[in-house]
């Protein structure tokens, strides 16, 4: 029968996670550290699957000082945080998890420590810990230093003995690329299905115009409307409504661009329907389109991140690397963002790739498998479309990382 000195640091983290980033919740991400992806917590004391896979995915995420067991966005219940919403924003929650250790003790106090050292890039910490070894002491600690606990008994019920106050923060590139993965624009779970720029530029006409909108994209422009849908979101065209899509600015500058370009949007669209199944690059097909393409691509986060990257390893005499350089090089200076906009989020991918300490694991990185489908396929198909990169991508079961060059088509040259 378990017991209350039975709850280990990855089990009490895993309830902690459970309660404070339930799965299917919208505008929603968490990472746990890379230490948690390892067989053992401690040696001769492993993690169970079970566990491993609801901590999953894993991410070395720097804030303060230290790396905390947990970061992750969401807007968090009333019960959770003495004030409800700060900004325009969901806050970045920071947790640090306490568990018994074989010596049956849980350091409590030394968790609340390090959850205060991550306000200075978090909206909100907490320490996780099982409710039994949480001491007055510890609690009268973290009202002091605002931070919140969280109380876990022996069945996962998590339960908020402190609760903090949001607090504003400087916001760190590790920071961006959490909160980037939790808004609609975010390649966690999904977000490219389809791989022609084309087919989300024509969601904002087919919003636009009068008829039903899936009814115009499916009889003009592509059967996959659901993904044509998302995609545009991503890209931040259209915005989802509970009862329709509504144009975003940079939607309704695509429409602007149809109407003076075409007249109407149905004078567009006939366009789209021409180009059906062409394999021509985008920016060569439509050269007008093919700059709209880029304008709306660049202002995607991580086409920005990529661009700006591979300009600096083409000074530095690396004109044409290969992904798996690309992605060692980017780990160097971005490394949370990334993994999360190249590596899978699955358990394993994350495990193979990446060590204890967030280090890459070097030749698991020729394994187009570890890859994610949205950057490595999509996106890049699109940055070629766009005329932005030399080569399309490539799904990743057939994909070859140490072959698969990102180069830019127009590197800039000489002094800047």
């Amino acid at each position: 029968m378990a017991t209350a000195a039975s709850l280990s640091e990855p089990q009490v983290l895993a309830h902690a996670k459970a309660r404070l980033f339930p799965d299917d919740e919208p505008e929603t991400y968490a990472v746990c550290d890379t230490q948690f992806a390892m067989d053992e917590w401690l040696p001769g004391r492993p993690i169970e699957p079970a566990v491993r896979e609801r901590l999953a995915p894993f991410n070395h995420v720097r804030l303060g000082s230290g790396y905390p067991d947990l970061v992750g966005v969401r807007d968090l219940e009333a019960d959770l945080l003495a004030v409800e919403r700060f900004g325009d924003q969901p806050p970045l929650v920071a947790v640090e998890a306490k568990g018994y250790t074989d010596g049956g003790a849980v350091d409590a106090e030394r968790g609340v420590v390090q959850a205060y050292d991550r306000l200075g890039e978090a909206n909100a910490a907490y320490v996780a810990a099982p409710v039994d070894a949480v001491s007055q002491s510890a609690r009268t600690l973290a009202r002091e230093l605002n931070v919140g606990v969280l109380g876990v008994a022996v069945d996962g019920e998590a339960t908020a003995l402190e609760v903090p106050r949001v607090v504003g923060n400087r916001t760190s590139d590790e920071a961006t690329a959490i909160r980037f993965q939790a808004t609609a624009q975010g390649v966690a779970d999904a977000s490219f299905g389809l791989n022609h720029p084309k087919n989300y530029l024509a969601v904002p006409l087919a919003v636009y115009h009068s008829t039903d909108t899936d009814t115009v994209l499916a009889d003009r422009v592509v059967a996959a409307t659901t993904a044509a849908r998302r995609g545009a979101s991503f890209l931040g065209l259209v915005e989802a409504r509970p009862d329709r899509l509504r144009l975003t600015p940079l939607g309704e500058e695509v429409v602007r661009f149809a109407l003076h370009r075409y007249g109407t949007v149905d004078a567009a669209l006939a366009a789209f329907d021409d180009w059906k199944r062409s394999r021509r690059r985008f920016c060569d097909l439509a050269p007008d389109w093919g700059l709209l393409t880029r304008r709306v691509v660049w202002a995607y986060p991580a086409t920005q991140l990529i661009v700006e990257e591979l300009q600096t390893m083409a000074d530095d005499g690396y004109p044409a690397p290969t992904l798996v350089q690309l992605v060692r090089w980017l780990h160097t200076t971005h490394p949370t963002f990334t993994v999360e906009l190249f590596l899978r989020g699955t358990e394993d991918a994350r495990a193979r790739t990446l060590d204890a300490e967030g280090d890459l694991r070097t030749a698991e990185l020729t394994d187009g498998s570890v890859y994610h489908s949205p950057t490595v396929f999509q996106l890049k198909a699109m940055l070629y479309h766009a005329g932005i990169v030399t080569d399309r991508g490539a799904e990743p079961h057939r994909l070859d990382p140490t072959t698969d060059v990102w180069a830019l088509r127009e590197p800039l040259t000489g002094d800047r």
